[in-house]
């Protein structure tokens, strides 16, 4: 989250060994199908951040390395946290996975990627496009799966120790112990996390971000049961604790803001032979957070909590003859939610099925084709299909298409809210509530009027079609993909006021209404001056607006207001600027130089960001060309690595070393931080 002192010492291992011949190394992922494939035969846009990458960088949470990468923006929110927009599409449609392992815990419909450490990250797999025909709901956008490191093989103790200081009295410290041998094999990682926070209102109550702390439990376990058998055992441990101040009313009040998360896994891999292998998975985890508030005299004022649980039993098998691979698996989801202005703990269940069949046809076409059914209790059900294609026209030219369906559930909040402010004197209700709600407060007087919405049918999820069409080219020094998207988002859900109450204000709950799109194109390239020096690049360009929004300028029911004269006037179709957070053009430099001879990496990675909109400055609730924007800006990020005997390292660098701030809209930007690290290995 925020940056000072890195060092990994397995970066120069292979330094020595780089030649033009190593250039054409296969990088392979399974998130997108399930099984390891290689990147260029994959028929989806896909990303891989490898953790020579992370190590180069110097970064130390999960957020940091995300927002470096082309097409994915971080979106922070009120607490200090990150979530990621990926291909225009909001963070809460995007499924954030670790070993392939959901993870819970949404802050307004977003996974916070700054409470995940990046030390122990053996590669993350971005998936882009919509991803519900194997992961179904949240998985709209796309997925993002970390994966951690493997377990230790070769008999001998393997132990690490880092430590990274930064601006703002940043502490990170990591260490992990491996050993493996015979049908055995352990690890345990820990990593501990600390800020002052900072400041850049310059309030003397709170801060931007208050200090806090953290920490992080993961221990793996893999035993061979037999020949053909083995179990795999994963948990991880989060708790945090970060400073709670605001002002109400002119008063200040401070607190505490908990958080606390268990993630839980066992697998057991079962080879029947060559050709057929089952996987029984039990995944569990549970995500809890506890604030409260006190007045200057030590009495509460306000306290909030929140409790997730999430269980998901799966049982997968893996059919494979020559290329051709087919998947299919059965499972259930239940999970559980208890939280403040919740009358009680709400559920959802459901039971899915899915299957991928990947088809290799003459050496050059590759289809993969690939549906998901999934029956909830609670909304209505889905049928995710999903059909791609990669033609391998040449050894060094793959070209990919694929079309897909994606969905995101309505979440609990969404479903069960059930709130009234005291002092503004609103109402939230959440959809499978709201009705009940309503009949509470005719009997009481409350309502003045109703607007006689239907609560008869579920509440629809939100789905998409999402299209992508693209190529990837490989050869000698040079590697490109490019890419062009589309996506349209149907059902989106809002809130909607459904009655007015006695005292003038109204209440509110959720309804399937607008729909939005977003298309663009993303290019990638890398070109490999020597064995030494290596030149990369991304670019992202990008269109995202409301298609109601669009029909209203059409039908001239929309206007703006001259902010200087306070003049009203019409807006037309060019006046439309979009959704609010979404820049047109992103793009970035990377360059990776490597001093073989003194044992020394050089990393700097520069990132422009085009003008985008966070408040409608006009009061006509669009983003508009008359309003105010952020104005475009750079980023560099530098760092230096140097590698010493006996496993130790040291690193320096510095993040937004060009000190860009926003005080008023950019709270997650708190200027330049600069770290170092160190790191043994023994």
């Amino acid at each position: 989250m925020i940056g000072f002192c890195t060092v990994q010492s397995n970066v120069f291992a292979q330094y020595a060994m780089d030649t033009l011949k190593n250039y054409s190394l296969v990088e392979f992922v399974v998130t997108g199908t399930r099984t390891e494939r290689s990147v260029s035969s994959l028929p989806s846009p896909v990303q891989v951040i490898t953790a020579e990458s992370i190590q180069k960088s110097g970064v130390s949470r999960l957020n940091e390395i995300i927002q470096e990468q082309t097409g994915l923006i971080t979106v922070p929110f009120f607490n200090g946290g990150e979530g990621v927009q990926l291909q225009g599409l909001d963070a809460a449609y995007v499924m954030i996975l670790i070993d392939g392992q959901p993870l819970v815990g949404r802050n307004a419909g977003t996974i916070d990627l700054s409470r995940i450490t990046v030390n122990n990250i053996e590669r993350i797999e971005i998936i882009k496009g919509a991803s519900s025909s194997l992961y179904g709901s949240e998985a709209l956008a796309g997925v993002v799966n970390i994966i951690t490191k493997k377990l230790a093989t070769d008999g001998d103790w393997k132990l690490n120790f880092n430590y990274r200081l930064a601006t703002f009295n940043t502490n990170d410290a990591n260490a992990s112990v491996r050993y493996g041998k015979n049908k055995v094999a352990f690890e345990l990682f820990g990593n501990y996390f600390s800020s002052q926070g900072y400041d850049l209102g310059g309030n003397s109550i709170f801060q931007t971000v208050e200090p806090f702390y953290n920490y992080t439990l993961q221990p793996k376990l893999k035993v061979q049961l037999s020949e053909q058998t083995d179990l795999v055992a994963n948990s991880r441990y989060y708790f945090q604790n970060q400073e709670n101040r605001t002002i109400i009313n002119s008063i200040g009040y401070e607190g505490e803001s908990i958080i606390e998360e268990w993630n839980n896994s066992i697998f057991i891999n079962q080879k029947i032979n060559d050709q057929f292998k089952i996987v029984y998975d039990l995944y569990a985890t549970n995500y809890k957070t506890d604030e409260y508030l006190n007045d200057a005299s030590e009495n509460l004022f306000e306290e909030n909590f929140y409790n997730q649980w999430f269980f998901r039993p799966e049982i997968r098998a893996h059919w494979r003859k020559g290329l051709n691979v087919l998947t299919t698996g059965i499972g259930m989801n239940y999970e559980t939610m208890e939280r403040t202005y919740f009358t009680e703990r709400a559920r959802l269940n459901s039971e899915y099925v899915f299957a991928q069949y990947e088809w290799f046809l003459q050496e050059k076409w590759n289809v993969l084709a690939g549906f998901r059914y999934d029956n909830h209790h609670q909304y209505q059900s889905q049928f995710s299909p999903k059909l791609g294609l990669n033609y391998k026209y040449s050894s060094n030219l793959s070209i990919k298409a694929s079309v897909g369906y994606g969905y995101k559930a309505p979440d609990l909040r969404q479903l069960y809210f059930d709130f009234t402010n005291s002092t503004f004197g609103y109402s939230v209700a959440g959809y499978n509530v709201a009705q009940n709600r309503l009949a509470i407060l005719e009997s009481q007087g409350q309502i003045l009027f109703s607007n006689n919405l239907d609560f008869s049918t579920p509440l629809k999820p939100e789905s998409s079609i999402n299209t992508n069409l693209g190529a990837f080219y490989q050869k000698n020094k040079w590697s490109a993909d490019i890419n062009f998207f589309y996506n349209r988002i149907s059902n989106l859900i809002d809130t909607r006021a459904i009655a007015q109450r006695t005292n003038g204000q109204s209440v509110f709950s959720y309804f399937n209404l607008d729909q939005i799109f977003t298309y663009g194109a993303e290019l990638n390239a890398t070109y490999r001056i020597n064995k030494d020096l290596s030149l990369s690049g991304g670019y992202q360009y990008l269109i995202a607006k409301d298609e109601t929004t669009i029909e209203q300028i059409e039908k001239g029911e929309l206007f703006a207001r001259n902010l200087s004269t306070l003049a009203s006037f019409r807006l037309v179709p060019n006046d439309y600027f979009g959704l609010f957070n979404r820049s047109k053009h992103i793009t970035n430099l990377k360059i990776n130089y490597n001093l073989t001879k003194y044992n020394t990496n050089i990393n700097a990675r520069l990132f422009y960001r085009s003008k985008y909109g966070v408040f409608d400055t006009n009061s006509n609730n669009i983003l508009d060309d008359y309003d105010l924007f952020v104005k475009g800006y750079f980023l560099l990020n530098l760092s230096a690595t140097k590698e010493f005997k006996h496993g130790f390292a040291l690193q320096l660098g510095a993040l937004n070393l060009l000190n860009h701030k926003d005080i008023d809209n950019i709270p997650n930007l708190p200027g330049r931080q600069l770290f170092g690290r160190v790191q043994y290995n023994f």
